[in-house]
């Protein structure tokens, strides 16, 4: 599809990479764990397997559109060759938080802790797709004014698109697979971490809330999101460590604080057990100040 197999776009101000995009042809590419500082988009345009993300596994198969976060764990794995495009961004070019109101992608199409972190598109929404990847790519090959502009306009049309897809696809996931107590009882859960994640961290915590038994809370979980509720609760609270680690210029101690943690040793721990580095190493690579974000 593109003429040329990797096309860029460096920071200006710093010389880091800002925007990349490029096909793969082989399984070279994924095979291993990546955890990079910057969102990646990867499109399986042939070839199935199973992606590790996380601490999950998830078969796929050709048509899907992974979603990525900074730092996120993920492989991809596959007996035959898999081909597609994939799409890397960094903060600094493109700001997920801040443009939430726009492309309301953040919560969703990434750092969604209740969710695969995929979509699967139908032939006209993969046509979609391949269309503005193709009109990034002649827009990264043109010598042209402030090709960064229509970069980040294209990048929010595709972010608004897959974020359509994804809604939609949990809301049929939701009415095929969940019964009405069920459903009543997870959007409940989910609302109670929303509501208490900064001063609850124990998953007695939340039975108590929802008037169940720890252990059929922890079945439920276990069964829909297939993840425990204490590692529902550890990756919100990490999301939201991550916003403002990147967002503001709070210190390590306001921002544990802030979650619920009095000691900021504990919570630096309970970070990077998490993302497998520190807040201030996140804060350094990411945060607060690197650059002018979009």
């Amino acid at each position: 599809m593109l003429s040329q197999s990797v096309h860029t776009l460096i920071n200006q101000q710093n010389g880091n990479l800002a925007f990349k995009l490029f096909e793969f042809d082989n399984n070279s590419y994924f095979d291993h764990i990546q955890r990079n500082n910057y969102f990646t988009l990867i499109l399986i345009t042939s070839g199935e397997g199973i992606a590790t993300v996380d601490l999950s596994d998830y078969t796929f198969k050709a048509h899907t559109l992974f979603a990525f976060y900074p730092y996120q764990p993920f492989m991809l794995q596959s007996e035959k060759p898999l081909m597609g495009i994939s799409i890397q961004f960094h903060h600094d070019f493109f700001c997920i938080y801040r443009h939430h109101q726009e492309i309301a992608a953040n919560g969703i199409l990434f750092n969604n802790v209740y969710q695969q972190p995929f979509v699967n598109l139908s032939d006209g929404c993969k046509a979609t797709i391949l269309n503005l990847i193709q009109g990034m790519a002649d827009e990264l090959k043109a010598e042209a004014f402030r090709k960064d502009e229509v970069l980040i306009s294209y990048l929010k049309i595709l972010l608004v698109m897959a974020t359509r897809i994804k809604l939609e696809q949990q809301t049929l996931h939701h009415s095929e697979t969940v019964n009405g107590k069920q459903q009543f009882l997870i959007q409940n859960l989910k609302n109670a971490i929303e509501d208490n994640f900064r001063i609850k961290h124990s998953a007695s915590d939340y039975a108590n809330l929802l008037h169940l038994t720890p252990s059929s809370l922890a079945r439920i979980t276990k069964n829909h999101f297939d993840k425990t509720l204490s590692d529902l609760i550890t990756e919100r609270i990490i999301i939201e460590a991550k916003r403002e680690l990147y967002l503001t210029d709070k210190t390590i101690k306001e921002i544990a604080y802030e979650l619920g943690y009095e000691d900021e040793y504990y919570f630096s721990r309970v970070f990077k057990s998490k993302t497998d580095i520190s807040p201030q190493f996140y804060r350094n690579t990411i945060g607060f100040n690197r650059g002018d974000c979009k």
